[in-house]
This record gives C-alpha cells, structure tokens and sequence, in this order.
C-alpha cells in the first residue's frame, strides 16, 4: 500500500512539475499575493476529478483495447520529447524572467482564467487520464486506491507549496538565468520521462 501511495505521488509529482501556462499562473498569482487560495484549489480539484477518472476507468477501457496503454505511452514519450526540447531551447535562449507587478484581477477573473488553463489543456488529460491511469493498471484493490490517493496528494500539495512558496521566490524568478536553469531541468527531467516511457 506505501509502495502504491509512494509511486501514485512520484509519477504525479513528475508530470505535474513541468511549467507550463498553468503552473507559471499560480506562480504569478503566488507572486502577487492575489486569490491564492481559490486558484490553487482549482487547480488541485480539478485535478483530482481527473486522476480519480483515469485511475477509475482506464482499466475498463485498456480490457477492451489491450493496445492502448503501450500506444498511449508512446504519444506521451513524443510529447514530453517536443516539451523537454521547447523547454531546452528556451534555457538555450534565455531572455526570460518572471514579472510580478501589474493590476490584480478579481477573483472571479482569476477562477475563470485558471479553469481555462486547467481544462482546456489538452496534455492534462494525456497526464491524468493517460499516464496516471496507464501506470495505475499495474495495481489492483486497495493498492490501486491507494495509487490514486497518492497521485492527487501531490497534485494538492504541489499547487499549495507553487501558490503560497512564491513569494520565497520572488526575488530569484526576477531573474532570467534563474528561468534557464529551471528550463534546463524541466527539459532534461522530460527527456528523462519519456525515455522510462519507451524502454
């Protein structure tokens, strides 16, 4: 059960680390101090009515398509290979840093732009309904309800440490050579990713 909990929060945890528009918006709102709270349990709900989906009824789904893991792990491998490369070049590149100022949206703004970045992401649904429920088929029973819990803890307490750590970091993010050390690991943990995908 540890081992299941354990390996749901990793293979979470991995995905969900990559910034991407959602995660650098939480990061902004962190930054600003602005609707906080509401934005990053948007995000963490959200996604566990997802991993709760892809953890409940990708198994259903694999018994009658026996292929669709092995077809679903190579899409996810190309796709974090095009992200791990988009994010290596922008570390490459340089030039970016995160800008913290400018007007507060108001909470109302600030939920619908969030559920924009959340549900209308397309690599969500290959994270939460493919990968996560891909690798959740390698448990059954209480080892799988487990997996799931695992999965949506690290989805909670990523968004909470993203949300309210911000601030911490304020003063680094400011800089651009901070963004391309954390792009170089971004693309580099991708790369990495989709190598234990297809091997």
């Amino acid at each position: 059960m540890i081992s299941a909990a354990a390996t749901g929060y990793g293979t979470s945890l991995a995905l969900i680390l990559a910034i991407g528009a959602q995660n650098a918006f939480v990061l902004r709102q962190g930054l600003m101090r602005s609707h906080v709270l509401a934005v990053v349990l948007v995000c963490a709900i959200s996604d566990a009515l997802l991993i709760a989906a892809g953890v409940a009824g990708f198994a259903a789904v694999t018994a009658a398509w026996p292929a669709l893991p092995r077809i679903m792990a190579l899409g996810g491998a190309a796709f974090l290979l095009v992200y791990g490369f988009l994010r290596l070049r922008a570390a490459w590149r340089g030039g970016e840093a995160l800008v913290a100022g400018g007007e507060r949206q108001s909470l109302r703004s600030a939920v619908l732009t969030c559920l924009a970045f959340t549900w209308a992401n397309p690599h969500v649904y290959l994270d939460t309904l493919g990968l996560i429920g891909a690798v959740s088929t390698a448990f059954g029973g209480p080892a799988k309800l487990a997996f799931g819990i695992g999965a949506v803890a690290a989805s909670f307490s990523f968004f909470f440490a993203l949300g309210y750590g911000a601030r911490l970091l304020a003063p680094l993010m400011r800089r651009p050579g901070a963004w391309r050390v954390l792009d170089t690991a971004i693309g580099l943990t991708m790369w990495a990713i989709a190598a234990s995908l297809v091997f």
